[in-house]
């Protein structure tokens, strides 16, 4: 069961094994420039260890100018045995200030190449995986999109998949930099001194072994955080997208304060996790710090009491490398801390990410699917026996035995009080949920065996609410065709060639808002069809989306199109307008018109009652008035209330 608030904690359940390795399986693909950032990202780090012993070499060499050997001297770059003379050591530290520059170039080379290969990949699986996320969202089943909410979506679309990006980016890099850095400085101390580099090692795998620990009892925290986040922003959006109704009924307190209150329980859960992390970075700060007070302390005195160079004991130029080098071997140690945060909360989001990706469509095409020809279907609609709920658990069914045959071309009216099942039956016929029960057949073919797209291309539905996209007018009556939405989306062309599919284009828009007796207002907008409507269309009135969503479904030429009180939003004018239209146009079309002004379907060849999920009724207009049923009682009660219907056109 989806999570009411919009948390998504449902989908987590869907993802096929660890949800970082599956990350790891986008990265993969680029697999070549990961590896050369990877490898110029050891070099960066590993010629950042020069200079320190630089440094060393020029203490114990060139100023203090003993014999003893050091790593470079060990590796072949520098001269064995004592140096004197001033020539002498000028041209050491010469030779030492060319090793210098040469680490330094080396290392701003590599540190380019690594950073812009590393956070360029993590830029290109960002893009892959909202991509692909964005379409496997699109193609799930209109039951996912009832059971979960805008703002969870938009938390995976952006915060969740952003997160990711940053992990791979930010965190990646820091894998790479203690590994490396660890691994490099431990060579060079154990070179210089076993028993210091032990001291000073010791608190790695305790370091590692707290942060493992850490991960464990933090995971349950973020989790929470995150789905506190997704709750928030559903609540912020539907706050946001009903600014209407919250200015209209004066709500502003009352919204204000839920919105605290989830904000609120945002900030607990999050200063309950900082207070455990900053913890959690105080006992590794102090852990470190005892272990540079030691090893400071034993390598003094072993210098002390020492001979300098013999039996493991630090030279001048060895203590302060080591010191130099220590500081640099708990930055990152301490940084792992900080990654076991950013790795959980990236775990996290993987598994709201890859849980999604994970989720299969509940309706999809059958392996062999019926496709229609190339004249398409008919448009014979049955219904046999149909029983179906959207949740079997709770009311009952929508719909209970329901059985009707329509007519390829026939225009069927269906009436019914708020709830009888109306529109989700005409749902069922292009299939955006099954039946649980029963058949729906389109043409003879059970329309769970049609190829799935391949249906819905002939079928159009015309909501009471339609929705809008934010763009101009023509754009959004194209939208019912795909070639006159490619030819109006790119406009007119560099060549002739273009600017006649796109005058084609804008004239099968014009047509099809002609029909719909939406040209004449177009005409009047500021920019006429290339008038930007804004979000949702919230510049037109409702009314005028309604016949801009008509002109839409009938440019796609549909064989079955479905009104469902497509004009409860019009004027009784332009509602007789549109009547004379769609008259004319679902001549050879199956209609199906579910109605509140029940003027709107007395010429329809069938009119159905529903109640309760039943056909109740069935007949003509008049043949259902001579009945004296629900029908008869529905027309009557309008009839009181205004005009009689039976004289509408008169």
């Amino acid at each position: 069961m989806a999570d009411d608030h919009g948390g998504f904690e449902d989908v987590r359940d869907n993802v096929d094994g660890h949800p970082m390795v599956s990350l790891l399986a986008y990265a993969r693909t680029y697999w070549l420039r990961l590896t050369l950032g990877v490898l110029a990202a050891f070099l960066t780090r590993f010629a950042r260890l020069v200079p320190p012993v630089v440094v060393a070499a020029a203490i114990d060499r060139v100023i203090r100018t003993s014999g003893e050997a050091g790593l470079l001297t060990d590796v072949g770059l520098l001269p064995a045995g004592q140096i004197s003379g001033q020539a002498a050591r000028l041209a050491l530290l010469e030779q030492l200030v060319g090793i210098a520059v040469l680490a330094y170039l080396v290392r701003s080379v590599s540190r380019f190449c690594s950073r812009y290969l590393l956070q360029a990949t993590a830029q290109k699986v960002q893009r892959d995986l909202r991509d692909d996320t964005y379409d496997h969202l699109q193609h799930l089943s209109m039951d996912f999109f009832v059971d979960h909410q805008t703002g969870g979506m938009m938390s995976i679309l952006n915060s969740d998949i952003n997160r990711l990006e940053q992990f791979l980016n930010t965190e990646f890099r820091q894998l790479i930099r203690v590994v490396a850095t660890v691994g490099g400085i431990a060579v060079v101390l154990w070179t210089y001194s076993p028993k210091l580099a032990a001291l000073a090692l010791a608190p790695v795998p305790i370091i590692g072994v707290a942060s493992g620990r850490f991960l464990t009892w933090i995971e349950p925290r973020y989790k929470s955080i995150r789905e506190t986040v997704a709750r928030l922003n559903t609540r912020l959006e539907n706050n946001l997208g009903g600014a209407a109704v919250i200015k209209a009924f004066d709500r502003y307190e009352f919204e204000r304060e839920r919105v605290a209150a989830q904000s609120a329980a945002y900030h607990d859960e999050k200063v309950a996790a900082l207070r455990i992390r900053r913890g959690f970075f105080s006992a590794l700060r102090l852990l470190t710090g005892v272990v540079f007070v030691l090893a400071l302390y034993v390598g003094g005195t072993d210098i002390i009491t020492g001979t300098p160079g013999e039996n493991g004991v630090l030279t001048l130029g060895g203590f302060a490398l080591f010191f130099l080098l220590l500081r640099r071997l708990y930055s990152p140690m301490r940084r792992v801390g900080k990654s076991a945060n950013k790795y959980q909360l990236a775990k996290s989001s993987a598994e709201r990410v890859f849980g999604l990706l994970g989720r299969e469509p509940a309706l999809e095409s059958p392996p062999d699917p019926h496709v229609p020809g190339a004249d398409g279907i008919a448009g014979d609609v049955d219904f046999e026996a149909v029983r179906f709920g959207y949740d079997a658990g709770e009311d009952g069914p929508v719909l209970r035995d329901v059985s009707l045959s329509v007519d390829a071309g026939d225009t069927v009216g269906l009436v019914g009080p708020t709830g009888a099942g109306k529109s989700t039956l005409v749902k069922l016929v292009a299939r955006f949920h099954d039946v649980d029960e029963g058949a729906v057949r389109v043409d003879g073919v059970d329309v769970r065996e049609y190829d799935l797209q391949a249906l819905r291309d002939e079928i159009a539905v015309v909501e009471q609410n339609p929705y809008l996209f934010s763009g101009t007018v023509a754009e959004n009556v194209a939208y019912g065709d795909r070639d006159v939405l490619a030819a109006e989306w790119d406009g007119g062309g560099a060549d002739e060639s273009d600017d006649e599919v796109a005058a084609w284009a804008r004239e099968r828009v014009v047509e099809a808002a002609r029909a719909a007796e939406a040209d004449e207002f177009v005409r009047d907008l500021p920019d006429g069809y290339d008038t930007r409507i804004g979000e949702r269309g919230v510049k037109l009135s409702g009314g005028q989306r309604q016949r801009l969503a008509i002109a839409r479904a009938l440019l796609n030429d549909p064989a079955v199109i479905v009104f469902d009180e497509a004009t409860s939003d019009v004027d009784t004018e332009t509602e007789e307008l549109i009547q004379e239209s769609l008259a004319r146009l679902v001549e050879e079309r199956t209609a199906f018109v579910i109605a509140h002004r029940l003027s709107t379907i007395k010429d329809a060849d069938r009119v159905v009652v529903l109640e309760d999920g039943r056909v109740v009724e069935r007949g003509t207009h008049d043949e259902l008035l001579a009945v004296d049923g629900t029908y008869a009682d529905l027309w009557n009660a309008q009839a009181d209330a205004g005009p009689d219907p039976a004289t509408a056109d008169d």
